[in-house]
């Protein structure tokens, strides 16, 4: 376990200092962006990804919004089983994000892709969806970023070959912004 534990630390740490932590103001900014003009930010990620979603949705609702009297609006797609699974079963599974948009996404949101391959058919119809209707499009990304790399506006990708450390790394993206947006004084919201 020792051994285990002692390069699990190495390697995160390691990714830690990839370049793709200066993309990460970027996500902070079109947050801070979203969250002045009223819009909305969509998560989405499949297994472990869609957990991560889920959790930041929920961050950026309560978290960053404790000092600034108001949260984000922003919503996990990955959330709801009952829609998923009608749309999984209604028009495929490689449909229940984009969908969500095409019925929820406005000029101006924010999406978020969270995904260790960055090739799930889901979330690249997803981005590909997101990007036609005038959404920034952001991906956290493991592996070698896969075809969401390519296709977000904004990849963030960490060139990981461990999946639980690409998972571990959308949390830390997402919990470095929801920190620095707590410390944004929103005074000028519109």
């Amino acid at each position: 376990m020792h051994t285990i534990i002692s390069k699990y630390s190495s390697d995160l740490v390691s990714a830690l200092k990839l370049d793709a932590m200066g993309e990460v103001p970027k996500l902070g900014a079109a947050m801070l962006q979203a969250w002045k003009t009223g819009s909305n930010i969509y998560f989405c990620g499949n297994g472990g990804s869609a957990g991560n979603a889920n959790h930041l949705a929920n961050d950026f609702i309560y978290g960053a919004g404790k000092g600034n009297g108001t949260g984000l609006r922003s919503e996990s797609l990955s959330a709801n089983s009952a829609v998923l699974t009608c749309l999984a079963n209604d028009i495929g599974y490689d449909n229940i994000y984009s969908e969500q948009i095409r019925v929820k996404g406005n000029p101006g949101d924010v999406l978020v892709v969270l995904s260790g391959s960055g090739n799930s058919p889901n979330v690249v119809n997803a981005i590909d969806r997101a990007n036609k209707m005038g959404l920034a499009t952001f991906a956290v990304l493991g592996f070698t970023g896969g075809r969401c790399k390519d296709l977000a506006q904004f990849p963030i990708h960490f060139e990981v070959h461990d999946m639980q450390i690409a998972e571990d790394l959308q949390l830390i993206v997402g919990h470095m912004c929801m920190q620095w947006l707590s410390l944004q004084n929103l005074s000028t919201k519109q």
